[in-house]
């Protein structure tokens, strides 16, 4: 009888794995550095914002985390190389990559401008795609390969009215990547996959779960369409995470699991 069936929640087991973020001080971000650094992971933490990541740091490393930090962002090769070196000059590997920073410019066709478009591609995007090479060619040189996790979002499925065009192009782009990588990577037993949530309980939108007439007047339209009926809470987030940063997620690559309540399955 396999370890499998006898302790199956080891499957989910990530203590002592190497965890890099990026966007770490973001909402969702965050939410993966403190998942992870409760589960028993090392992190490498990076976000441009040196305050707001340092408050991070502070909450993973209050849970018992070996915590490494870095204020930046993955905006080039360079920067991308030398937080994956950090990993491996810290704590000897990198096992597990979340891409949690990019960025949105919401305005119509008409008002966004070329470069708020190419900022945000560049973003969601390029960065997307730099971090997986760099974290890739040093997962290769290890013997058990390694765990990328990309956000997309529902946007990267749906449209939206409101001005979406860059967010919708550049997460439909990261599924591309997603997908992409997954194909070609498997053979290095590394595996990449995506959670693409919708809207979830954050700074940005908490204004959303507000009880007033506009946040209600949001949440009637938007919940029409969710079965689930509620809005999402960062803990939604958590158990996929874990999923595709553990061996349970082993078989499972190119894939973009949506932490939704069912909104795209409508």
């Amino acid at each position: 009888m396999t370890a499998s069936w006898t302790n199956p929640l080891g499957l989910f087991d990530v203590s002592g794995k190497v965890a890099l973020i990026t966007g770490a001080s973001g909402a969702f971000g965050a939410v993966a550095a403190r998942a992870l650094a409760g589960a028993g992971c090392k992190l490498v933490l990076a976000a441009g914002n040196e305050s707001a990541l340092q408050a991070v740091v502070a909450d993973c490393e209050a849970l018992g985390a070996e915590v490494a930090s870095l204020s930046i962002r993955p905006s080039d090769e360079a920067a991308c190389d030398q937080l994956v070196g950090l990993a491996v000059e810290r704590f000897g590997s990198l096992d597990v990559l979340v891409v949690a920073s990019g960025m949105n410019k919401v305005a119509k066709i008409d008002t966004l401008t070329p470069a708020d478009f190419e900022n945000v591609m560049n973003a969601n995007v390029t960065q997307s795609w730099l971090l997986a090479r760099a974290a890739a060619r040093q997962m290769k040189t290890q013997s058990d390969g390694g765990k990328i996790v990309l956000v997309s979002s529902a946007r990267g499925l749906l449209g939206h009215p409101a001005g979406y065009t860059a967010y919708c192009a550049s997460k439909a782009a990261v599924d591309g990547i997603t997908k992409a990588l997954g194909c070609e990577l498997g053979e290095d037993n590394i595996t990449v996959n995506a959670i693409a949530p919708t809207v979830f309980r954050s700074p940005l939108t908490a204004w959303m779960f507000e009880d007033n007439e506009k946040a209600k007047g949001f949440r009637d339209g938007f919940l029409a369409r969710v079965p689930k009926g509620r809005l999402g809470e960062p803990e939604d987030l958590i158990g996929p995470l874990l999923f595709l940063a553990s061996r349970a997620s082993d078989f499972y690559t190119g894939h973009i699991l949506y932490a939704d309540g069912g909104y795209t399955a409508g």
